[in-house]
């Protein structure tokens, strides 16, 4: 029985018309909405707390330092890690991933192999591309089948000494697609590979707990899960961290500069150079606080139900066809024969319904598929059977008005 009421008052944003219609917001996937805790976190910070942290003696510098610092600790709990010195606060899941890319770079060499799947945002991709320029290893790709669900002999087949690096997504952003992560880690570490899982997707849907993973490095965007965006998060282990070089220069990340010689700081500021994005670790922090209060298996299933009703109205339109396995999680994308996506979505638009539409920064995936793009719609803790209702009867309408 399906009883979740999300609780749409506490996001604002959700109440406009749109072209004269009340918005249905459908593009969760790309970046969610934020509830009013997360706005009045924000708020607060700059109306009562506003400084820059650690170094200052005065009232508001100590209020803010622990504030962030207290930030970190719900993101390490949340992530059910006990130390919170290898959470390393970052502008988003894709600073993260060039973080990891860049120092672990410093340990690769020529004719070293990193292996990454076809299901990649371009996020997961470029990095790696730049790590194998700077240290001659060798990239290789993952495939998928008819059902965008990664080969898993294929992987293992792959799997060698060689291979020095795993970057994987958990979940596809395009398709939904949920790969086995924690088995494909553990195969990954018998071949003492070091395995980074981008969790910019699982973030809002699944529960995380990185110990039970085993990843050596896990990384996620707030705005992904109701924080603003700007900020992220690079979790390391602290044996991996305190091996690798920092990535950047500057003030937080050092313990003693002289021009001859600077000692580089203990975790997590050996990586968080410069004045960080207080408010927004703060609000990341808020973000957390407000889903774990719902529960993240409460809305995952609600998101669920969601896209299996989306996926039943939409499947009795002529030319549907839709990508990624039965099972996805948090986005449906599909194409309808005869139509561009883009002018599906700008269609939905004049009825008030956003989605995203094109290649969703995975044109890897697309060319496998030999597809320009498809339309996605993903869901939110906030979505409603309502919603979907009109999204599915504005997209036959549109259907009925490009055809």
């Amino acid at each position: 029985m399906h009883t979740f009421l999300p609780p749409r008052n506490d996001f604002p944003i959700l109440s406009q018309l749109v072209n004269r219609s009340p918005l249905i917001y459908l593009d969760n996937a790309a970046t969610t909405q934020k509830p009013m805790a997360v706005l009045n976190a924000s708020r607060h910070y700059y109306e009562a707390i506003n400084s820059n942290i650690h170094r200052g003696t005065h009232h508001l510098a100590r209020a803010a330092t622990e504030a962030y610092e207290s930030a970190r600790i719900t993101v390490a709990t949340h992530l059910g890690t006990a130390d919170a010195a290898e959470v390393i606060f970052t502008s988003g899941c894709t600073d993260a991933i060039n973080l990891a890319a860049f120092c672990l770079s410093a340990e690769l060499r020529q004719g070293d192999e990193i292996l990454i799947s076809t299901l990649e945002h371009h996020s997961n991709i470029v990095p790696w591309q730049m790590a194998c320029q700077r240290s001659g290893a060798i990239l290789k790709i993952i495939p998928c089948d008819e059902n965008g669900v990664l080969d898993q002999t294929a992987f293992h087949e792959m799997l060698s000494e060689r291979v020095k690096i795993l970057a994987i997504t958990w979940i596809s952003n395009a398709f939904g697609t949920v790969n086995p992560v924690k088995e494909m880690i553990a195969a990954a570490h018998a071949h003492g590979t070091t395995v980074l899982i981008d969790a910019a997707q699982a973030a809002p849907h699944l529960p995380i707990h990185v110990g039970e993973l085993d990843c050596d490095i896990l990384t996620f965007s707030g705005h992904k899960v109701y924080a603003p965006t700007g900020i992220g998060v690079l979790w390391g282990k602290r044996s991996l961290l305190e091996k690798l070089p920092p990535y950047r220069g500057g003030g937080e990340m050092i313990k003693e500069v002289t021009f001859a010689h600077t000692t580089y700081n203990e975790l997590p500021f050996k990586y968080e150079a410069g004045t960080p994005n207080i408010e927004g670790a703060i609000a990341l922090a808020a973000a957390l606080d407000y889903v774990n209060a719902i529960g993240i298996v409460t809305i995952k299933e609600h998101e669920t139900s969601l896209i299996r009703e989306a996926e039943k109205a939409l499947s009795a339109i002529d030319g549907m066809r839709f990508y990624g396995p039965a099972d996805r999680c948090g986005a449906l994308s599909f194409s309808i024969e005869g139509i561009h996506a883009y002018d599906l979505g700008t269609f939905l638009d004049q009825m008030g319904v956003a989605v995203r539409t094109g290649h969703h920064c995975c044109q890897p995936l697309m060319a496998r598929f030999a597809i320009s793009g498809t339309t996605r719609a993903s869901f939110a803790l906030y979505n409603t059977l309502d919603e979907v209702a009109s999204f599915a009867a504005c997209v036959e309408r549109a259907v009925k008005m490009l055809r």
